[in-house]
C-alpha cells in the first residue's frame, strides 16, 4: 500500500517537472526569438518593448529595467512616440517590481494623448498600490472622462471609491462593469460588498462571484468578515 502511494507522489512529482521543463523550454524560446527579433531589427524600438514585456513575465525586472534604459538611450531623441512608448514601459517594469514611486515617476512624465489615458490607468494603480486611495480616484475619474464605457477603468474607480468609503458613488461604478460584464466574479463580489454597507439585496452578487470567481470569493471572505463588523458597529450607534 505504502509502495503504491509512494508510487503516486513520484509520478506526480515527475508529471510537475516535465510541466516546468515544458514552460521553460517555450520561455526560452520566446526569449530566444525576441533577442532575435531586436538583432534583425534593430531600428525598431519596438521589439525592445516586447522583449522588456516578456522579462517583466518572467519577473526578470533587473534585465528589464537594463534593457528599457538602454532603448531609451539608443531611441528618446528619434522619435517622440518611441520615447513616450519605452517611458511607458520603463513605467510598467518598476510598477510590476513593487517600485511605485519610480513607476510614478514615469507614467506622469508621459504627454502623448494615446498614452495619456493608459498613463492615468497606471497612475490610478500605482497610488492604489500605495493605499494612498484619493489620488487613485483622482487618476481613474480622469482616465474614466476619456472611456467612460470601459470596465477595467470603471472597476479601477469603483474600488478606489470603495477604498475612501464611497458606497454609493462606487456601487455607481460596479453597476456600469457589470451591464458590460454581467458574470466577471471579482465586481460581482465586490458589489456585494457595498450592497452589504447600503444595506441592499446582496445574495445575488456574492452567488454569482462564488460561481464565476471562486478563488476570489475566498480571498475575500476576511473583508466580508470586516463588513459585517462594521454593520453591526453602525447599527448600534
Amino acid at each position: 500500500m505504502m509502495d503504491q502511494k509512494s508510487e503516486e507522489i513520484k509520478n506526480r512529482q515527475q508529471a510537475i517537472e516535465r510541466e516546468h521543463e515544458e514552460k521553460q523550454r517555450k520561455a526560452d524560446e520566446t526569449l530566444h526569438k525576441l533577442v532575435e527579433d531586436i538583432d534583425n531589427h534593430p531600428d525598431d524600438y519596438r521589439t525592445y518593448y516586447d522583449l522588456c514585456s516578456f522579462l517583466v513575465q518572467l519577473h526578470n525586472y533587473t534585465q528589464a529595467e537594463e534593457l528599457m534604459m538602454k532603448a531609451l538611450g539608443l531611441f528618446a531623441d528619434r522619435s517622440k512616440k518611441a520615447k513616450e512608448t519605452l517611458t511607458y514601459g520603463l513605467g510598467n517594469v518598476y510598477y510590476a517590481a513593487g517600485e511605485y514611486d519610480k513607476a510614478i515617476e514615469q507614467f506622469n512624465s508621459l504627454s502623448d494623448g494615446n498614452m495619456k489615458t493608459d498613463a492615468y490607468i497606471m497612475l490610478a494603480q500605482s497610488y492604489m498600490a500605495k493605499e494612498d486611495y484619493k489620488k487613485a480616484v483622482v487618476f481613474a475619474l480622469t482616465a474614466q472622462g476619456f472611456r467612460r464605457q470601459d470596465p477595467e477603468i470603471n472597476y479601477l474607480l469603483a474600488s478606489s471609491l470603495l477604498a475612501i468609503g464611497n458606497f454609493k458613488e462606487a456601487a455607481e461604478f460596479y453597476d456600469k462593469v457589470l451591464a458590460a460584464k454581467p458574470n466577471d466574479g471579482k465586481a460581482n463580489f465586490d458589489r456585494g460588498i457595498v450592497a452589504m454597507v447600503l444595506e441592499e439585496d446582496f445574495s445575488a452578487y456574492f452567488d454569482k462571484a462564488k460561481s464565476n470567481d471562486p478563488k476570489y470569493f475566498e480571498k475575500g471572505q476576511k473583508r466580508l468578515a470586516d463588513i459585517e463588523k462594521f454593520i453591526q458597529v453602525k447599527n448600534k450607534k
